[in-house]
Parts: C-alpha cells; structure tokens; sequence
C-alpha cells in the first residue's frame, strides 16, 4: 500500500500520519469521496491537528492521481535540450525548507512538499539565495535549452528576486528569464506543450503535459544539497 514518507529525521508527527488516517482518507477518495470532505471527515475523526490536517492534505492522493502524476514526471536527464517553466516560489520555498532542515514530506504521488504554509508570508533572506543558487545550480547541470522562471507578484520584494535570479542566471550562462506574474498558476496551467513545468502544486501538475520535481532531485542527492553555495547576493 502506498505511504506517504517523511524525509526529514525529526521524527514528530509520524506515528498517526503513518497509519489508519491516510489510509481512510485513501479508500474514501477511491470511493468518489471529494477531496475535502474526506480530509476534513478523517480528520476529524482521529482528532487531527491543524497542522497534520495540512500534512495530509498536502501529501495523501488516490492511486489514480498519484499514478498520472508518477507518468508526467521526468528526471533529470529528460531535460537536456528541453524548454523549462518553473513555478518559482513553490520551488524555492521547498528547497528553503531542505536547507533549513525543516520537515519535508513526499506524497502518494512521488512529488517531495514543504508544510510550513508560509507563502503570503514569505520574505527574501540568506536561506531565499541559497536556494536560488540550488535551483540555477541544478537547471544548470541539466542542459536545458532555455528556463523561465515566474514570481508571484503579490509575493514581498518579488521583482527584486526576479532581479537577483535574472543577474545569476547571466553570470551562470542559463539561456531564459525570470520574471513576475500576477497568474502564476494560470500562465503555468495554460502554457505550450514544449515546455516541462517544475512544480509539486497538484492541480498544476494534473493540467501540464510534463513535470519536474526540482527540489525532489536535488533532495535525493545529498552531495548536491549539502555543497556549499558561491557567490550568494
């Protein structure tokens, strides 16, 4: 059966997440159960936290979501020469949460999520750049033909991170851009079949062609995560 597992040692949370719930929530939505109420259902239920509600909600999927998304994932070589959209933040914030040791989890569906919640409330700092240098890094080592990297618009100092990636992007010799966008998601769910999206947002991966779980790669090399970052902003 299929299990949703946690990356991160901190072992808090693990016991109940691990057992009966996620499995409830499983035959539920296999039944035709919508997604909400059989969240909010389980949950209840085994009188679930706010935040291990957030967990599965984040994390527990039928076997019919968690195997089309599974087909529409590439690795890292099945990028070379392709064209690259990337869902900024949700890729950085991910990658904000590896480097700060903070707990990760990977789905029913293969693709690794943070649980901090943060993003109205996310700011740039020293973690923001490491991450920045993560992500280029490994766009960088895939040989992509070109990479456009879009930033929520409301997000805090947005376009002053969209400034710093585009300038490392030129000192890198990455083909492409980064800029803001006040529809993401939309422009992501709407975009050409030639490009591969990097994002672990569910509804965005089940209306795209291909995807690419950038800080689920980077996480399954430890070498890559824990090599140390030059020249930060």
């Amino acid at each position: 059966m299929t299990e949703n597992r946690h990356i991160i040692k901190n072992p808090k949370n693990r016991i109940k997440l691990r057992t009966k719930a996620a499995e409830d929530i499983r035959y539920l939505l296999e039944r035709g159960y919508s997604r909400d109420s059989a969240i909010r259902f389980t949950s209840d239920h085994y009188r679930l936290d706010k935040n291990e509600r957030y967990i599965m909600a984040r994390t527990v999927f039928s076997c019919s979501t968690a195997s089309s998304r599974k087909k529409k994932k590439l690795d890292t070589h099945g990028l070379k020469s392709r064209k690259l959209l990337v869902d900024g933040y949700n890729v950085l914030i991910t990658l904000e949460s590896l480097l700060g040791d903070e707990e990760v989890w990977i789905g029913d569906d293969s693709f690794l999520r943070d649980i901090r919640g943060v993003f109205r409330n996310h700011s740039n700092g020293d973690t923001t750049f490491q991450a920045v240098e993560k992500m280029l890094d490994f766009i960088k080592r895939s040989d992509v033909a070109s990479v456009e990297i879009l930033l929520d618009t409301q997000m805090k100092n947005s376009g002053e991170l969209a400034a710093i990636i585009r300038k490392r992007m030129e000192e890198l010799s990455i083909s492409g851009d980064a800029r803001t966008s006040k529809h993401v998601d939309f422009d992501l769910k709407n975009c050409s079949s030639d490009y591969i999206v990097a994002t672990a947002d569910g509804v965005i991966i089940d209306a795209v062609k291909y995807v690419v779980d950038i800080p689920g790669c980077i996480a399954a090399d430890p070498q890559k995560l824990a090599g140390n970052s030059s020249n930060n902003p």
